[in-house]
């Protein structure tokens, strides 16, 4: 067990936290939410320790070990990946180096031999025996294959480099995790299995996650931090959503009633407190009026941006036609053969772990990439707006973030442009910040603007929910549900997917694609059968070589 006891955080005269008492007991995934500047990265770093409080302190469990996702992606560049996995239990990671330097020793002496056996013992309590298979595993669950398993830190791509970290802070069975925003960077395979090992995991779990299908699939309670309080809701994300609406309704409803009931007292006591007969009960009346209290209902902190495509355009029969499409990029061919044509209804969701192959589709699609083979034609009724998975170009110059709009916008007029970054929560002084020092939200959010000015009747997004908070995750799906135009786009969060496209394309590693007419849910229900099937014919073959 963890727990949090008056902790009190002050930044500056702003008290960040302030009094707050939790406890995470056992067996129990805990989902931190709250909006952006909540607390919630900064309440795992009190919890771990990093961070020291104002007032209070955090007590876990005497000999509990805890394990945190850690955010350095080039901590361990010098060490090979499953060295770092094995790290993860430290006191293990320490046993196995002391026990080589022990056997590497050239004049290996009598209490050489003692230390060595009292190591090899706790080494096998620790089942030490199995660490490398074991961190093995959780690599190739993460997808990680294992010709990458030996390989340096340092040769990794980012993308790797976090799921060798997250299987870094899940090595050993730690007592308590802590995960900050997991799912980030992990394709949706990943993030299924890691859904699997959490929903299967018997101690205690924290974690701070953007994606509501995630919370919704492993979190047996969310702990809500606002105004510097933790609210804890036994459930999962969207039983927090309908228990929290519910108790701000049932707040408001007795607030009414104690409001008549204030107004009729008033009533009474106006009209009968001159009244020598009627004076006891206007007494009376005023006793019970002093010990009326409404309740305080403060508005949430979340902030939701208004975010609505409207296209200038209805599109057309004709949208997009791609034929026999390929493309190598650093002699790898990521794209073979590709063939699709677009309907004018459709919202098509690009999956797979081919991050590669997604973005240099949406480039060629763009035309900022030529392909080396085959065409793609737009109908003439269509326009197309894109939100780039990479834009440090887009925001590499001087200009405020009106001006900036202003560029692409077509009515020149300022109070038309900040009506578009109103929308997006850009208010007041916030127009004049310099786009070059934003945060990769309020870039997000300025692209969202940018797409929504242009009145485009089609949109091709590249990951679009990175770097956005679960209220702004939440308007997008939103407005791409309402949108009734087309829309291609990438993204890792399932119920985006899922609630949004009504086709699912498939890159595979060798660049041929799968093309399916579907839901998200019901194209991983027939995946997976699909894969039951070959496992069992693969087995029979086994059987029948054995034979």
């Amino acid at each position: 067990m963890i727990s949090a006891n008056n902790v009190t955080l002050r930044i500056g005269k702003k008290a960040l936290f302030e009094d707050v008492n939790i406890k995470f007991t056992e067996g129990n995934c805990y989902g931190l939410i709250g909006a952006n500047g909540a607390g919630k990265s900064t309440f795992l770093k009190i919890l771990d320790g990093r961070l020291e409080t104002t007032k209070g302190d955090v007590t876990i469990t005497p000999g509990q070990r805890l394990s945190v996702l850690e955010q350095d992606h080039f901590k361990y560049d010098d060490y090979i990946v499953i060295e770092t996995v094995i790290m993860g239990n430290e006191r293990l990671y320490q046993i196995m180096k002391e026990k080589d330097a022990i056997y590497a020793k050239e004049d290996f002496t009598d209490e050489d031999g003692i230390r060595a056996s009292e190591l090899e013992g706790e080494f096998a309590e620790m089942d030490g025996w199995e660490a490398e298979s074991n961190a093995a595993m959780l690599l190739n669950g993460l997808g990680i294959p294992t010709e990458l398993h030996n390989s340096l830190m340092k040769d990794l791509d980012g993308n790797v480099k976090v799921k060798v970290l997250l299987a870094k802070a899940l090595f050993g069975n730690p007592d308590i995790l802590l995960l900050d925003e997991p799912t980030n960077h992990l394709d949706l395979d990943a993030i299924s299995w890691l859904e699997d090992f959490l929903i299967d995991f018997e101690n205690t779990v924290i974690v701070v996650s953007h994606d509501r299908y995630f919370l919704n699939k492993v979190c047996t309670h969310i702990a809500d931090i606002d105004y510097g309080k933790i609210q804890l809701y036994a459930g999962n994300y969207d039983f927090w959503y309908e228990s929290s609406q519910l108790l701000i309704r049932q707040m408001k409803e007795a607030n009414k009633k104690k409001e008549e009931k204030i107004k009729e007292l008033q009533e009474f006591i106006s009209r009968f407190s001159a009244n020598a007969s009627k004076s006891k009960q206007a007494t009376s009346r005023k006793r019970a009026l002093e010990k009326i209290e409404l309740d305080e209902i403060k508005p949430s902190s979340r902030k939701y941006p208004y975010i609505d495509f409207r296209p200038e355009r209805e599109i057309g029969n004709e949208v997009l036609t791609v034929e026999h499409l390929s493309k190598t990029v650093n002699g790898e061919k990521v794209l073979d053969d590709i063939s699709f044509v677009m309907r004018h209804e459709d919202k098509i969701a690009f999956v797979g772990s081919q991050e590669l192959a997604k973005t240099t589709l949406f480039q060629i699609l763009m035309g900022e990439l030529e392909p080396d083979e085959g065409t793609i034609k737009w109908g003439v009724t269509t326009s197309q707006a894109y939100f780039p998975k990479d834009n440090t170009e887009e925001f590499d110059n001087d200009l405020t973030i009106v001006d900036w709009l202003t560029g692409y916008s077509p009515v020149k007029d300022v109070t038309y442009v900040r009506g578009f970054l109103g929308r997006m929560l850009f208010a007041g002084e916030d127009g004049v910040k310099k786009v070059k020092v934003l945060s990769g939200g309020e870039k997000v959010r300025c692209l969202l603007s940018k797409m929504m000015i242009s009145g485009a009747n089609c949109l091709v997004l590249d990951e679009p929910t990175n770097h956005l908070d679960m209220e702004s995750i939440t308007a997008l799906n939103n407005g791409l549900i309402k949108f009734p135009g087309v829309a291609l786009f990438s993204c890792h969060d399932h119920q985006f997917v899922q609630t949004t496209a009504n086709r699912i394309m498939e890159l595979l590693p060798d660049g041929h694609m799968i093309d399916k007419i579907t839901t998200y849910d019901e194209y991983l229900a027939n995946d997976e059968m699909a894969r039951k099937r070959t496992a069992i014919t693969d087995h029979k073959e086994e059987d029948e070589e054995y034979e």
